[in-house]
């Protein structure tokens, strides 16, 4: 490829151009999954497990119902194998013998009214032999509770830096700790939906999804065809949080599998109950710290076991835990660190991808340990920070240099100045002196989040991007990635129509089908516009080349070309292109976990400010500060509107969102009883950026959409600790919980 042209100034890249595809959405236009009418559809249903584990004995059938009227499926109708394609084969489609979770899929149904589907799933008992169920993973193993390998452990994952134990034998101060972090539900606006239907020789699965190339590779492996044999395409999205990233394409399988067997499309959407009770959510963590330290609190060792519950199948467990590893011992810089996790299995429902993807856990038990360090050698937490905090040149847990990164010390102080912490602080020491019942806190965390995949795993992706110049002159992106609600659309108009010195409206991107798009792999792992908008800019580059032109070109000048081209090669397609190549300097060891975990960090530090009241030990968030570096930011009103619903969001795994689990499954399946924060539950967020561009994104731009996740839950409770004076490890903080550990230390 020709080396890359001298940019002119930015014009759309940092604008705050408005979203494309907003008033689509706010006018209604926007059509769903389950907007879609399409004559003579029918509509399906699910026959699930009624306990958590057990051996399939019989299915009854109520005789008063006509069976005659519906299309009912079971795993002997599946085609190819009885196995849903991810990480690892293990998860049947429909259970065949026995189940591993209670909801689990055994039986499918369709018809055309909607009600009468409904009420016939009502008439089908699944009669199970009981089996010894493991429903937690600290739970002794024994020889009828194996049901993975021979141990329940998914993934294994250990990181090693210098000698921990040579340290821990002589360090003046060794600090323990430990740390629980509890399931939380997606709570996206939209639910799962699928609509399948047959086009020409090929079967068409269309529906709210995060990762279309996913689900077609489930599709080919479950039927035993060729990819060819199938289109997957993307509706529009209504959020997704990672829930949308393994799930559809489970149901992919399943609406399919009606839908070839009736004849006829079919339309699957799961109402909000079966939707929170069925699918996956974030693994529940235990997390140990033993930390060895100076006198002057420089860390001198650090050792981490990591436990994830990972349900009743792999999913994505593997990668969830690499990440929430290689996150464990977060921005510090320490010269001896150990970090052993494991994912295993219990009978639960299969826990899967949520945003932050493991990191959230891991990075809560480390800040809130911090916090614990500093109580301990009764140092300020802010100093103790700002004596550990990585330095240019410094090494991270994995050998990963420090470089081109922030100061992160004048990050904390930014963040710090911007939450006037030393001030408030003094305001809430003489108000706790004084109030008979309310407590005020002010706490901080400071933190990063890795952008892309883990490793190597963009190397074993390969994505591919392209642009296309039409003839009418203008240009349409082509990548795989999906816009579910924060902003794909608009930001990948603004590094095009930037790039090529064109306008916003002169640059389409086109919907995510895999008849018509390339394989850029999914939309997770904050790699959308890092990586694939760094391909994008590549593939700019190869179209300038097609067209013989330079990078200052006028935009009616390359306009002109691309028409000039198509009056040449009429019938043809002017298609720039790009595929990832690993930089030389990122290397990465997949066994040993050693060297750049990924090409970019984003940066943050945050300042939560709370209010306990005393009586009802109800927690309140008054004020909060998110300073985030994360290169250069592409959409500044997107990007804030990412870290304000991010940090909202980790309000609510940190107070509010407690899954209830009954024999491994969700009892508080409904919005009555899963509480989520509302807006008179959220302070004002205050969003700033400190713009270190990155070598590896458009125009330097990291990956920020999993940060904001990182940093909520152990700033407010350090925030509260220091308001009320206790050392709490578990979240949710519920009132309750918060109740029990204030009482129960004699308050």
């Amino acid at each position: 490829m020709a080396q890359r042209a001298e940019q002119s100034p930015r014009v759309w890249i940092g604008a705050d151009l408005p979203r494309i595809d907003g008033l689509g959405k706010l006018g209604g236009s926007a059509r769903y999954v389950d907007d879609l009418v399409v004559e003579g559809v029918l509509h399906g249903g699910t026959v699930r497990s009624p306990i958590a584990r057990g051996r399939i004995k019989r299915i009854h059938f109520d005789p008063a119902v006509d069976w005659r009227e519906f299309v009912i499926v079971d795993h002997r109708d599946i085609p190819g194998v009885n196995s849903v394609a991810m990480i690892e084969k293990d998860m049947p489609a429909l259970a065949a013998q026995e189940v591993r979770y209670r909801y689990e899929p055994i039986l499918l149904i369709a018809h055309r009214s909607i009600r009468k589907m409904r009420e016939a799933l009502r008439a089908i008992r699944v009669e199970v032999e009981p089996l010894p169920a493991i429903l937690d993973p600290e739970q002794p193993l024994t020889p009828e509770l194996t049901q993975y390998r021979d141990d329940n452990v998914f993934k294994r994952v250990d990181i090693r830096k210098g000698d921990v134990e040579a340290v821990f034998a002589t360090a003046p101060h060794v600090i323990t700790g430990e740390y629980r972090t509890g399931a939380q539900e997606h709570i996206y606006l939209e639910t799962q939906g699928m609509l399948a239907f047959r086009e020409g020789g090929r079967m068409v699965a269309c529906g709210s999804m995060q990762c279309p190339y996913y689900v077609l590779n489930a599709l080919a492996y479950a039927f035993g065809r060729p990819p060819e044999n199938f289109r997957v395409i993307q509706a529009a999205t209504g959020g997704a949080f990672g829930g949308k990233e393994d799930y559809p394409s489970l149901l992919a399988v399943h609406t399919l599998l009606l839908a070839e067997k009736a004849g006829a499309p079919v339309k699957m959407i799961y109402d909000r109950q079966e939707d929170m009770a069925a699918t996956t959510k974030r693994h529940p963590s235990r997390v140990r710290q033993r930390t060895a330290v100076d006198r002057d609190g420089r860390l001198l060792a650090m050792d981490i076991d990591v436990l994830m519950d990972g349900g009743a199948y792999v999913t994505m467990s593997p990668v969830v835990l690499s990440r929430g590893c290689i996150h464990a011992a977060g921005p510090y810089s320490c010269e001896n660190v150990r970090v052993h996790g494991e994912a295993r299995l219990t009978n639960s429902t299969p826990y899967g991808a949520f945003r932050g993807f493991g990191a959230p856990q891991t990075l809560f038990a480390l800040e809130r340990h911090i916090d614990v360090i500093a109580q301990q050698l009764g140092l300020d937490p802010v100093e103790l920070r700002r004596r550990n905090l990585l330095r240019e040149g410094q090494t991270m847990a994995t050998g990963q240099v420090y470089r081109d990164g922030p100061d992160l010390t004048a990050l904390l102080d930014r963040a710090l100045e911007l939450g006037s912490y030393d001030e408030r602080r003094r305001q809430h020491a003489a108000f706790n002196r004084t109030h008979p019942y309310l407590r005020r806190g002010i706490g901080l965390a400071t933190f990063c989040h890795g952008a892309g995949f883990t490793g190597s795993g963009e190397t074993y992706l390969a994505s591919k991007v392209a642009v296309e110049g039409l003839p009418d002159g203008s240009v349409e992106v082509l990548t795989a990635q999906v816009d579910m609600g924060q902003g794909v659309i608009t930001v990948f108009t603004q590094i095009v129509a930037d790039f090529l010195g064109l306008t916003p409206a002169q640059v389409h991107v086109a919907d995510s089908d895999t008849s018509r798009v390339p394989n850029s792999g999914p939309t997770v792992a904050s790699r959308t516009v890092m990586v694939i908008g760094g391909l994008l800019e590549k593939a700019c580059d190869d179209l300038r080349v097609q067209l013989g032109v330079g990078a200052g070109t006028a935009a009616a000048a390359l306009q002109d070309a691309i028409r000039q081209w198509h009056g040449a090669h009429s019938g043809q397609h002017l298609l720039g292109r790009a595929q990832y190549v690993q930089p030389q300097e990122i290397v990465w060891d997949d066994k040993t976990y050693r060297g750049n975990a990924y090409a970019a960090y984003a940066w943050a530090a945050h300042v939560a400010e709370v209010e306990v009241d005393l009586r009802t030990y109800a927690v309140q968030v008054t004020d909060y500060v998110a300073l985030q570096e994360v290169g250069k930011v592409v959409n500044p009103t997107l990007a804030r509107g990412q870290i304000q619903g991010g940090v909202a969001q980790g309000i609510g795994w940190a107070l509010f969102e407690e899954v209830v689990l009954h024999e491994g499954a969700m009892q508080n399946a409904q919005m009555t009883n899963y509480a989520i924060p509302t807006c008179q539950d959220l302070p004002p967020i205050r969003v700033y950026f400190d713009e270190q561009p990155s070598r590896y994104g458009p125009a330097g731009a990291k990956g920020l959409g999993e940060l904001p996740m990182d940093g909520p839950a152990p700033a407010i409770l350090n925030a509260v600790c220091s308001a009320v004076g206790a050392s709490l490890d578990t979240i949710p903080l519920t009132p309750e919980r918060l109740m029990e550990r204030m009482e129960g230390d004699g308050g």
